[in-house]
């Protein structure tokens, strides 16, 4: 029998039944839904809604189905058709009449939202760990890789040189920025509904802000239909996840780039890597592809659910069960992505004379040319084209700019002394760039310090 059942003169479908139910994934809410079960009986007592020796018992029950839960003595049902019905039926067939008055002053629609929160909350806490190993591992291969020079990149053209531990902050910055979008999800989903009723409250006086404060809430919500058809926090968290996989993927292509043959600038460590069931030579960057090819189904999870809600009428409607599986699966996707990563950056071997030698290709120091005829009272734009001029001529001598003779660079402008030789190496075109987000080492160990506080403070 449905926990509803007294208006039906039938038994449901068994085809609708199963369509209906959503115990086959809602079922690992069990412990956010006894939690919030906990508090709203002892708040029931505390109120004389119920009696106190009924609200211990309904607790002392509740807990014991948690530990029956955790320890594997008890299952779900499958055939009940979600977890809020499943704890209630087994409290019923533990206590009999008293188990009845577990859910006096609520509604399953505002019993997920809060459910749903407590879960997403959890999640925000854990994936925010996740998220600051990874910083902490970019960090520490910073320190290492001060004076590690490879070319930067525009267009995926080499533009002018940098260090590893530049390239690697920038990185840095972006889960930094990605950190603060969880702590903000995490402040509008700290916002506990229960109390809202099935969309207009209810008649019992319900000390809400008890049982939000029992919670760890910050709040309650002020308005009982927008309590349970807000689906917002699901949705911001999926955009957060999404910029995260966003980034990750950034990453993980570069990675993937790096460790091509044409780059050459890492080798993954066999432990992180896969090889070719025909080809004996491969060495695949696996991990990294996985994780850029993920991204997209993050993506779906966060353009399903906008999907989803885009014209639901207030308040709550069936269509929300499609909140959790979405949320569920990229919140698993997120987390199993970082958890891998720290690792894989922390064992992939730097190829140091690669890089350096990828950097002094390409005429990476050519805009330190123009900065040098700036310095000698060369306006920026004739500056600009006679190294332009500069770099068609070595192009067409097969020069660079370190070995082209100065003689020639006088042909093109009377400006240049031999002091230009020094001006373009590239570890001074690095140390010149030291202004603060710039490359060079003195900037880079500053940031480095002050994004180590960060951390250490988080």
């Amino acid at each position: 029998m449905k926990l509803w059942g007294g208006r039906f003169s039938k038994p449901v479908d068994k085809l609708v039944n199963d369509f209906n139910a959503s115990i086959t994934f809602d079922k690992r809410l069990y412990k956010q839904d006894i939690k919030g079960s906990i508090a709203h009986v002892l708040m029931l007592g505390k109120q004389g809604i119920i009696t106190l020796d009924e609200a211990d018992l309904l607790k002392s029950t509740l807990e014991e189905i948690l530990k029956d839960f955790e320890s594997g003595e008890l299952e779900f049902d499958l055939e009940t058709e979600d977890i809020h019905s499943n704890i209630e039926k087994i409290v019923i067939s533990r206590i009999g009449e008293t188990g009845k008055k577990i859910h006096t002053g609520r509604s399953r629609n505002d019993q997920v939202a809060l459910d749903f929160r407590m879960y997403v909350k959890d999640e925000i806490d854990y994936i925010k760990a996740l998220v600051k190993n990874v910083m902490m591992q970019l960090l520490t291969q910073s320190k290492e890789h001060t004076d590690t020079i490879l070319p930067g990149y525009t267009h995926l053209q080499r533009a002018q040189p940098i260090t590893l531990a530049h390239h690697l902050m920038a990185y840095f910055e972006m889960f930094k920025r990605d950190y603060a979008r969880l702590e903000d999800v995490y402040k509008r989903t700290n916002i506990c509904p229960l109390g809202s009723g099935a969309l207009a409250a209810t008649v019992w006086d319900l000390d809400r802000y008890a049982t939000a404060e029992a919670l760890g809430f910050d709040d309650v919500t002020y308005n009982s239909l927008d309590g349970v058809s807000d689906r917002d926090f699901c949705i911001e968290l999926l955009g957060a996840l999404s910029i995260i996989m966003m980034h990750l993927s950034r990453f993980c292509e570069e990675l993937i780039l790096w460790s091509s043959l044409e780059f050459n600038f890492i080798e993954l460590d066999d432990a992180y890597s896969t090889g070719s069931s025909l080809m004996p030579q491969k060495k695949n960057p696996d991990v990294p592809e996985l994780i850029r090819g993920k991204t997209g189904r993050v993506y779906g999870s966060l353009i399903g659910l906008l999907t989803t809600m885009k014209s639901l009428p207030l308040a709550y409607n069936k269509d929300m069960q499609e909140d959790k599986e979405p949320v569920f699966d990229a919140a698993d996707t997120v987390k199993a992505c970082l958890e891998i990563l720290p690792s894989l950056i922390k064992t992939m071997k730097i190829k140091k004379e690669n890089m350096y030698k990828a950097a002094s290709g390409g005429f990476t120091n050519a805009t330190d040319v123009a900065d040098y005829l700036v310095g000698r009272g060369v306006a920026f734009r004739d500056a600009h084209e006679i190294v332009g001029k500069l770099v068609v001529h070595c192009i067409d001598v097969n020069e660079s700019l370190e070995s082209l003779a100065l003689s020639e660079y006088q042909n093109i402008s009377p400006v240049f002394e031999q002091g230009v030789y020094s001006a373009i190496s590239l570890e001074e075109c690095v140390s010149k760039r030291n202004v603060i987000g710039g490359p060079s080492k003195v900037m880079m160990e500053q940031v480095i310090a002050k994004r180590e506080q960060f951390l250490n403070e988080l």
